[in-house]
């Protein structure tokens, strides 16, 4: 269901952006297809919510410095507070790694300040903080969800309206919310338990009824640096003369990749399932640079398709595989290979583009 539902979504946010860039010199029309675009998103962002809950969401964990992320990330969060709600973040000051998907550490905070936002009608302070501990066996004994180690702990702290006990003994339950038809899903903090959850972390709720709330949220720390470029990036979306296969069975989406593949100069050869895609491969392996495929398509896959190509062509031919589906399809093979990438769906043009180029400049490197 979330594959079929991810495929429509790429289909309808992808031409979306195609046209508001048609559509620049008419404002009132570039503003309308943006909305579109917009709400394609909050489509998106619930359906990695109802993932993450169920622990299907794919994680693309990496070390990172908390402290960064939540710099970078600061003005994201400022820009969702909006201007009557005083905004403070006060890192621990000591270097602390922790191995996270950053995405998915961005949501959670997302959740927790809109959530504190929310609480804050009439305007209020928002508090960020990180803190490097070391957790004994005495604490957990009273916390059965933690165990002994060294941890950074995040919290998130508002001088909102708080929560009453009954509140809280429910606020991680999925579809449980307090507010009012149509404003929330009851969806947001049992998303942020199911993440922290995933990251073998654990978050703890403390508040009253008219004192404000905090969530403390504990990620175990790794040894290691954190890997450069752990917090947002800009994407960039260089093209190329290259020739790319592409072999996707829905015919929006791949209407919509192959568009964006040749208008950023690249020679796009495509293919409507896997033996179309394996009868190009037999006529035209030698021109061919790399693919972009569908993980899931009737009569072969693209698991299969790859590896014909690679024994027709180069065995290290860029793959990028993209899906709606979790990319725990993906075997471990091909999670470990150094010329083939993973893309979810839906994505973003800058998305595809940047991933194609990764992937090729990378080839040429080696």
């Amino acid at each position: 269901m979330a594959h079929d539902f991810n495929n429509i979504l790429q289909s309808m946010m992808g031409y979306a952006q195609l046209a508001a860039q048609d559509a620049a010199d008419r404002p009132e029309l570039h503003e309308a297809l943006n909305e579109s675009s917009h709400g394609g998103e909050r489509a998106a962002a619930l359906t990695r919510q109802l993932l993450a809950f169920t622990r299907h969401q794919r994680m693309e964990p990496k070390n990172v410095n908390p402290d960064e992320l939540i710099r970078s990330f600061s003005r994201m969060l400022n820009l969702a507070l909006g201007e009557h709600i005083e905004y403070r973040f006060k890192g621990a000051g000591r270097d602390a790694t922790v191995r996270v998907d950053p995405s998915q550490i961005e949501q959670v905070l997302m959740n927790l300040c809109v959530n504190a936002r929310d609480a804050m009608p009439a305007g209020g302070r928002l508090m960020i903080e990180t803190e490097n501990m070391t957790i004994d066996g005495h604490y957990c004994r009273d916390h059965t969800d933690v165990r002994p180690g060294r941890y950074v702990r995040i919290s998130v702290t508002d001088t909102g309206c708080g929560m009453d006990r009954e509140t809280l003994d429910r606020v991680f339950e999925p579809f449980f919310t307090t507010k009012e038809v149509g404003k929330g899903t009851g969806l947001g903090l049992s998303t942020v338990y199911g993440i922290v959850s995933q990251h073998e972390g654990a978050i703890h709720v403390y508040s009253e009824p008219g004192l404000g709330t905090t969530f403390r949220i504990y990620f175990p720390v790794v040894d290691g640096e954190a890997e450069r470029g752990s917090g947002r990036e800009i994407e960039t979306s260089r093209g190329g003369t290259e020739t790319l296969l592409l072999a996707e069975d829905d015919a929006g989406v791949r209407d919509w990749a192959g568009n964006i593949l040749l208008s950023a100069g690249y020679r796009v050869i495509t293919a409507r399932d896997g033996e179309e895609a394996l009868a190009v491969i037999a006529e035209k392996a030698s021109q061919i640079r790399a693919a972009v495929l569908d993980v899931v398509m009737p009569r072969h896959d693209g698991a299969e398709v790859a590896d014909a190509l690679r024994r027709a062509a180069a065995p290290d031919t860029p793959i990028l595989f993209v899906s709606g589906y979790s990319a725990d399809l993906i075997t471990d093979k091909r999670k470990h290979d150094a010329h083939a990438a993973f893309l979810s769906k839906p994505c973003s043009s800058a998305a595809l583009l940047r991933k194609v180029r990764e992937l090729l400049d990378g080839a040429e490197e080696v």
